[in-house]
């Protein structure tokens, strides 16, 4: 290694400004160089540095445009990319909070992906492993995958850039044993707590609660570059919940590019722009915040369908079971257009479908967990999910 190097890059698409802004980290003062095609500019490490992108592709799912990006300290090179993309809440012409893309609404219609694989358990067996899940989402009509309590190889997350896959990144749960009343109490009651109360979310450890703090900041700074992500999701359904308004706080002190789900599912804190729902054990119908917030269905469905032969335990769980894939392709087509479809109409702006492959005991995948059935025709649910993605269309 040269005596002067670059240790990090940090990359800012600055869409409205139609530049990038760019950030050597180093140890060494000496003069850094960038180019990104024609331009070149010259600069001091440890300060951000403004590159003009004139008449830029903006990066989308539908056209993920990527710019090769070279960096020169001395003897040291990297080479790299970004993406010219925006992500925000804003509200649309009919006066509905909408998630926006490029300044323009955008729905977001996705898959819970846990990324575990029957041959390496939460490692990918091969780099095509990673490609095959992401192309197949996207061959079936889906736009974003939440990548749900798990932070994959930087290799993934590259291939939903050059392919053109939102993510939604959780953040890694954590606390003490979980009280089964604090979790479940919304989706029974109805009824959501003030997540200060740390006993009650298993968080009475000071030590846990600032190992999460570090490792949310860790998290935050090794997955800010990604093009993809487009939403941060510091807390799952109460598991492990604390304080999520200080946690909004500290991920908006490292990045203002993204937008944050901050209680996904329930004990929501009434803050942020996002009113996010798990919806499971009834039917779903649209109702507007009450506080104005968009409106997003981050886990519905979990239709169980186990295909014989392909299932690795004797346990079989799901909110709904079907015997054959006729009989879960209707259901799947029932649920986009009685429920999702007017739902979209009226304002709700993503969904989050339960999910991508089996794992383990959960049979409600769309694809098995060893990846060799594809459980829906491709093109069927492409053609259903065409239907609820009227605004994602250019």
């Amino acid at each position: 290694m040269p005596k002067d190097y670059i240790s990090a890059l940090r990359i800012t698409p600055l869409f409205d400004e139609s530049a990038v802004e760019l950030t050597v980290v180093s140890r060494s003062a000496q003069l850094c160089y960038a180019k990104v095609g024609e331009t070149e500019v010259s600069f001091s490490p440890n300060k951000p540095v403004k590159l003009p992108m004139p008449q830029f592709i903006a990066w989308t799912p539908e056209c993920p445009h990527l710019y090769d990006l070279t960096v020169t300290m001395g003897n040291d090179h990297v080479k790299s990319y970004f993406g010219m993309r925006k992500f925000s809440v804003n509200t649309d012409d009919n006066g509905a909070k909408r998630l926006f893309l490029n300044n323009r609404p955008y729905f977001h219609n996705g898959l819970l992906d846990q990324g575990y694989y029957s041959d390496g358990m939460y490692t990918a067996p091969s780099d095509e492993a990673m490609i095959f899940d992401i192309q197949t989402a996207k061959d079936m009509g889906f736009n974003m995958l939440r990548k749900h309590i798990k932070i994959e190889p930087l290799r993934w997350y590259y291939h939903c850039d050059r392919i053109g896959m939102l993510v939604w990144q959780d953040m890694i749960n954590g606390g003490g044993k979980y009280r089964t009343m604090t979790i479940s109490s919304p989706l029974i009651t109805g009824i959501h707590f003030k997540d200060d109360h740390y006993k009650w979310f298993a968080r009475d450890n000071e030590e846990g609660r600032c190992q999460y703090c570090l490792e949310l900041d860790e998290m935050i700074h090794h997955l800010y570059n990604v093009v993809a992500i487009a939403m941060w999701v510091p807390f799952n359904e109460g598991w492990g919940q604390f304080d999520a308004g200080k946690a909004v706080q500290q991920i908006l002190k490292l990045d203002t590019t993204r937008t944050i789900d901050h209680a996904s599912g329930w004990h929501d804190q009434k803050i942020g722009d996002v009113k996010s729902l798990h919806v499971y054990f009834k039917k779903y119908r649209f109702t507007p915040d009450k506080l104005g917030r968009a409106v997003v269905l981050s886990e519905f469905g979990g239709y169980n369908f186990r295909v014989k032969g392909h299932c690795f335990n004797e346990k079989d769980f799901g909110y709904k079971r079907f015997d054959t894939a006729e009989e879960l392709l209707k259901a799947y087509r029932d649920l986009y257009e009685n429920e999702v479809q007017p739902a979209e109409k009226q304002g709700l702006c993503a969904t989050v479908y339960t999910q991508l492959t089996d794992v383990e005991d959960e049979l409600n995948g769309l694809i098995s967990y060893d990846r060799k059935v594809i459980k829906l025709p491709v093109e069927k649910v492409r053609e259903i999910n065409e239907k609820v993605t009227v605004l994602s269309q250019p």
